[in-house]
């Protein structure tokens, strides 16, 4: 029985993991939206929302233990100059999961992960 399991160990290792979640997180804060299988996006969002909590306090303390997690300055500039602001008023619910079906190859639950309130784009033509 796995009473008070907290973690989804999804057949890989802790370093594994980590690793996976914290690709999965900067690819979020990159592009926005991330397309996984259901049962990684919903422990990944988990990730996104710490850190966009991180990004909306936006002090150094702060900044650095985001970068600890994010893998690319690009994606940690982005977090708290662009994300975090949109998120000043709002206690939560960061990010949805959208169900997408199943997966051709292996029949797996497919979901997009990804922000509630995007970014505007600035188009340079």
């Amino acid at each position: 029985m796995r009473h008070k399991k907290n973690t989804v160990k999804l057949n890989r290792t802790a370093s594994h993991r980590r690793a996976m979640f914290r690709n999965l997180t900067t690819s979020v804060f990159k592009h926005g939206e991330v397309r996984t299988t259901l049962a990684k996006a919903k422990y990944g969002r988990r990730y996104v929302e710490r850190m966009i909590t991180l990004g909306k306090r936006g002090d150094l303390h702060a900044r650095r233990h985001a970068a600890r997690f994010i893998q690319e300055p690009e994606a940690l500039q982005r977090l708290f100059d662009e994300i975090a602001p949109l998120y000043a008023d709002i206690n939560g619910g960061y990010t949805r999961v959208i169900r997408l079906g199943y997966r051709q190859g292996d029949d797996a639950p497919m979901a997009i992960l990804q922000l509630t309130h995007q970014p505007e784009v600035v188009d340079e033509d």
